[in-house]
């Protein structure tokens, strides 16, 4: 048996100048790796329905909704600052932007409390009650 040693490194002083930006979180995968104009190419023209959100998106319905982190913590955009192709082992990335909050979309479907992302919104609270200090 092996084991791994890889250790990713925070540069915790990005942290202070990461700006607060909206993140959405999209069904697919970009087959790109590198700087994008997605301000000029994506601009989503939502529709509000009591907490559903709906937009096309190259000709596909998505189904959104807006996910808080929970309390106490902060989301992180991160950028690897080690070259593309390096295989060091050790990595380092930087925090790029912070954000308290998400839109989270599914393809043609509301997102539902069974989503593997809705429900980890909810793990800290509930490893809180698990691993938490038990009252008698």
């Amino acid at each position: 048996m092996s084991c791994n040693t890889n250790v990713i490194h925070v540069q915790l002083s990005s942290v202070s100048d990461a700006q607060r930006v909206p993140v959405h979180l999209m069904p697919c995968e970009i087959e790109h790796n590198g700087p994008a104009q997605v301000s000029q190419y994506f601009n989503a023209a939502t529709k509000d329905c009591k907490q559903e959100k709906t937009v096309s998106f190259r000709g596909r319905g998505l189904m959104g909704q807006e996910l808080c982190c929970p309390q106490g913590y902060t989301g992180m955009v991160l950028k690897e600052m080690n070259k593309p192709g390096s295989d060091q082992e050790d990595r380092t990335v930087k925090v790029t932007s912070v954000f308290d909050k998400m839109t989270y979309w599914n393809l043609e479907t509301p997102p539902n409390p069974d989503d593997r992302v809705v429900m980890a919104m909810d793990w800290p609270e509930l490893a809180e009650a698990i691993h938490g200090p038990v009252e008698d």
